[in-house]
């Protein structure tokens, strides 16, 4: 799924987008609520900081909800029945205090979208120029060829093409497809570059970015 994290507080966005990627998810953040009234609309599902700094977090919810029935999950620090009610009647499908587990937040992501009865914009697979990779065969097709991977070269790949302009950290990288520190002797990360890279016959399928880390390569094109 397509997720909007909505969060101001940079540790606390970070940790959520790990986790639900994690899980297979395409996930967007924005660090505002006016950041969030410019990207909802492209989302599946969105996860809401009732706290958000720049606006009021049940406008926001309500602003949403006017325009579109898109799931919301309210996140707040108030837990009393009152401020749940409140957030549920600003238009959220599920209301969660703080402090909530990633796992947790990742199960309602999933009990919400049966119980609002979203439906994905077609399959999951990604598609980007001649490579397809599909996330519940977990398979990897490189101009219509199966690509024999490892279960992490497939972790590794589908979390650049899931963001595909996004340039991850080393540190990124080790933390969401291998969920350890990355160490700075470890060749693991680059041994998993360089063998995609000898799979896909091409050396620009994952770039280096030099000093940070690893981003996917130029779209191919689409003839052979």
């Amino acid at each position: 799924m397509n997720l909007l994290v909505v969060e101001d507080d940079t540790a606390s966005r970070e940790e959520m987008c790990r986790a639900l990627r994690r899980h297979g998810h395409s996930v967007d953040t924005a660090h505002s609520g006016k950041q969030a009234l410019e990207k909802y609309r492209s989302s599946d599902l969105v996860i809401l900081s009732l706290d958000i700094g720049d606006l009021d977090g049940l406008k926001l919810c309500r602003d949403i909800r006017a325009t579109c029935e898109i799931p919301v999950i309210a996140l707040a620090a108030r837990a009393s029945e009152p401020d749940r009610v409140l957030g549920l009647r600003a238009g959220a499908d599920d209301y969660m205090t703080r402090p909530c587990g990633t796992h947790e937040l990742a199960a309602r992501v999933e009990a919400v979208t049966r119980r609002t009865g979203s439906r994905l914009r077609g399959d999951r697979a990604i598609s980007h120029g001649l490579l397809r990779i599909d996330p519940d065969a977990r398979e990897v097709r490189w101009k219509q060829r199966l690509i024999n991977v490892t279960r992490k070269e497939f972790d590794l790949l589908h979390l650049l093409a899931s963001n595909p302009k996004t340039v991850f950290s080393r540190q990124e990288i080790m933390s969401e497809v291998w969920e350890e520190e990355y160490r700075k002797t470890s060749r693991t990360l680059d041994t998993h570059v360089n063998s995609l890279r000898s799979k896909l016959h091409d050396s620009n399928s994952i770039v280096t970015v030099r000093g940070i880390g690893f981003r996917l390569g130029h779209e191919p094109a689409t003839t052979e």
